[in-house]
């Protein structure tokens, strides 16, 4: 949670402190970017504590964001990044432990009600929290299962080259359910999506860059300035980026029943593996 509240006519300093367990934020004033980088323990993954960290973040920046219009103030955010505070390692993806102990506790509220809440939170990034705002995932690790699918939920993936991407799932007969193929097939073909996901093939970041997944390449330990960059060329061309970025998603909709429809199929699918595949989990 904040350690402080912020009223629309203060201003929103670079030490503005924001403190979560399980999450560190940057706020660079001069560009209008916070950036919010997961930091979970033992293991960079999506766990149910983390996934309740990134909802707070989002509320308060929504509540801060409709404070200031109220007022007639200017947003003091343009730009989310979700990054990662663990290096060499975006995300490795779904928290397996708790996957285990939900299905082999038979405990399927638990494990739904964590499939619902990641949900909620990939659909309120990729709606951009309703605000006038960008979204950018900064890749600069290794990025697999659900930390791919929470990329794909951003407006703009920067990625370093070198890192491993992919969905590995298919190794312990499950699939991606938080939104890989209702991300993914906005991007790129169907069929390309499919043959993806049924291979679990680990892709680089130069491949999918190739492929049209990742929008901007970064050298290793470039990436922050690909963003500043990003940044700087989004602010000339605000009006054109924002109107094709309308466009995709009029041409493409996504609604969250779509994503809970799928997400409720991997539940089922979860809760029903032989225990040969949760060895293999």
């Amino acid at each position: 949670m904040l350690t402080q509240q912020l009223s629309a006519k203060q201003d929103l300093t670079a030490d503005y402190n924001w403190v979560y367990d399980n999450l560190v934020c940057e706020y660079d004033p001069a560009n209008r970017v916070m950036q919010f980088n997961m930091n979970t323990h033992p293991h960079p993954s999506f766990t149910p504590a983390l996934m309740h960290d990134i909802s707070s973040f989002q509320k308060s920046v929504m509540e801060i964001c409709e404070t200031h219009k109220s007022e007639g103030v200017a947003s003091p955010f343009d730009f989310l990044v979700l990054g990662s505070a663990v290096p060499g390692v975006y995300s490795l993806g779904g928290d397996l432990g708790f996957f285990l102990k939900c299905i082999r506790g038979d405990n399927r509220e638990e494990l739904e009600a964590y499939a619902l809440l990641c949900i909620d939170v990939l659909y309120d990034n990729y709606r951009n929290l309703n605000q006038s705002l960008r979204t950018v995932a900064l890749i600069e690790g290794d990025a697999l299962g659900a930390a791919f699918e929470a990329a794909l939920s951003c407006d703009v993936i920067i990625a370093e080259k070198g890192v491993k991407i992919g969905f590995p799932e298919v190794v312990f007969n499950m699939f991606p359910g938080m939104g890989a193929y209702s991300f993914l097939s906005r991007r790129i073909a169907p069929a390309q999506v499919e043959r993806m996901i049924n291979t679990g093939k680990i892709f680089t970041s130069e491949e999918l860059y190739d492929l049209g997944v990742i929008d901007i390449l970064a050298e290793p330990g470039e990436t922050k300035a690909a963003l500043r960059q990003f940044v700087r060329k989004h602010s000339r061309s605000a009006m054109t980026r924002d109107a094709v970025l309308a466009m995709r998603n009029e041409v493409f909709p996504l609604t969250h029943d779509e994503l809970k429809r799928i997400v409720l199929l991997w539940v089922d699918s979860a809760m029903a593996l032989p225990e040969r595949d949760l060895k293999m989990m």
